[in-house]
């Protein structure tokens, strides 16, 4: 990759890349922070952060047909008072 000539590439951010790429691929956790040599999953949480995708295509899995439309909040009027007495 030409682009990565002009980036600093430290073991850290291959280990990070390296357990972003295997969580991505479906590895567990568990199995991620052994291939890293971590004792606490604490640890390999760090480096195993989920990241925007993943969250969306966790949410696009979700089948959410059976709910309904959302409850709706009841009035607070002392809330609203409060409000426009600031």
């Amino acid at each position: 990759m030409p682009t990565l000539a002009t980036k600093r590439v430290s073991p850290h951010t291959v280990r990070h890349t390296t357990a972003v790429h295997l969580l991505r691929a479906g590895v567990d956790i568990n199995t991620i922070r052994a291939w890293l040599v971590h004792v606490s999953l604490d640890t390999t949480h760090i480096y195993a952060e989920v990241d925007l995708e993943m969250k969306a295509e966790a949410l696009a899995r979700v089948d959410n047909s059976s709910l309904g439309p959302p409850p709706r909040h009841p009035s607070l009027p002392w809330l609203m008072a409060f409000r426009k007495a600031r």
